[in-house]
């Protein structure tokens, strides 16, 4: 990658959380003279900020770019381990990260089983 494309990332607004076993921060990427970066760029990145070894501990979601481009913000959790994600994430978040399959299911089957528990509670 070349200078002119490179990216520079900046967290501020750090936060441990202990309760939830991660490192909670907003994530800054300023990118002229390109469009937005990948969340897998991103997430390489911090793990060489951070020092962490595992990429999958790292969760980045909610880019938004700015008007007129060359600048992003979004958000950056940095959990403990790989057990912690899975346990504290919701389902959506673990299957773009790849640790969850999604479960595929028919739109009849779901507004059946809908109908069902309608019935059921009356």
């Amino acid at each position: 990658m070349s200078d002119s494309k490179s990216c520079t990332i900046r967290t501020r607004k750090c936060i441990v959380n202990k309760l939830l076993s991660r490192k909670q921060f907003i994530i800054d990427v300023l990118h002229p003279d390109r469009g937005a970066v990948s969340r897998a760029e991103i997430s390489e990145k911090l793990s060489k900020m951070f020092k962490v070894s595992d990429l999958k501990s790292i969760v980045v979601f909610g880019f938004r770019t700015h008007f007129g481009g060359g600048r992003s913000t979004g958000f950056g959790l940095i959990y403990d381990s790989v057990d912690d994600a899975m346990k504290f994430e919701p389902k959506y978040r673990l299957v773009r990260a790849g640790l969850a399959t999604k479960v595929e299911t028919s739109r009849k089957s779901r507004k059946e089983k809908k109908n069902k528990m309608k019935k059921q509670r009356g």
